[in-house]
Parts: C-alpha cells; structure tokens; sequence
C-alpha cells in the first residue's frame, strides 16, 4: 500500500498548519478541539517548517510548568521534520515512525505539503491489507 492510498482514505480534509509565533496555549486548544495529537507549522500553509505534538507540550508543562503555555511554539516545535512522499510505500513509512518513535508525518509533493499521516493510520492501512491477502488465501485454499 502506498501513501496516497491511506491519505485518499482520510478524506480530503486539509492539513491544519499554526503560523510561527502562536502561543503554546493556542496550539493546545487548537490540539484539543480537533481532537488530533499534532499541528504543523508554516507561514504559509503550503511549506511545513516544523511541527508541534502532545508530546512536546506536556514535555514543557513537566519540564518547566504551566508557564510554558505562554511560550510561542517556536521554542518547543520539532524543525527537522521527516517526510515522505504520497508514492512512498506504507510499510517503509511505519518503519520510520517506529524507529524515529515519532507518531506523524508530513506528505510533501514538490515541497509543498499534501498531507498527514500518522502512525495508527499506517496501522490501520496495513491491518486492512492483511486481512485482504487472508480473505484471498482462504478464497484460494477453498476453492473460489
């Protein structure tokens, strides 16, 4: 399975992206009312220059408390982003998630984003061929 085939069963709703500068706060809110783990971040919408995750917040609240919301993201947001493309393979993808222990990924095409993928979404485009390839080996064993 390849990246285009688990972003085409997403949908087609749009990668949400923060400006640089939001405030941690704004971010988390943002996090909390899409019920989603991670925001990109970009100028421009189209250019991802870093992103932000759960992870990185509740990193900071251990780390430095609840003053940490009125940080801008910038100072907690991940700028050496891995990518992959939309023709990339599934597997592969998981495989970097799995070994950088990092749960999303962005998809860029010519360097512009095209979306977002994430770790249960590779799961579950994987579980999904599998049982595909078991429903045709048990369709061949028996005879159909």
């Amino acid at each position: 399975m390849l990246v285009h085939q688990i972003l085409k069963s997403k949908g087609s709703e749009g990668v949400l992206t923060v400006k640089p500068g939001t405030l941690v706060s704004e971010a988390a809110k943002i996090l909390a009312d899409k019920k989603i783990g991670t925001v990109l971040v970009s100028e421009d919408g189209s250019v991802p220059i870093g992103i932000l995750s759960e992870r990185d917040i509740v990193r900071e609240l251990a780390r430095k408390g609840a003053g940490c919301m009125s940080d801008k993201i910038d100072d907690y947001m991940t700028t050496e982003l891995v990518t992959c493309s939309r023709n990339d393979d599934a597997v592969a993808v998981l495989e970097k998630m799995t070994q950088g222990r990092f749960r999303h990924m962005p998809v860029l095409e010519d360097g512009a984003l095209v979306g977002l993928i994430s770790l249960g979404d590779t799961v579950k485009a994987r579980l999904s061929e599998l049982a595909m390839e078991k429903d045709a080996l048990e369709g061949m064993i028996m005879g159909h």
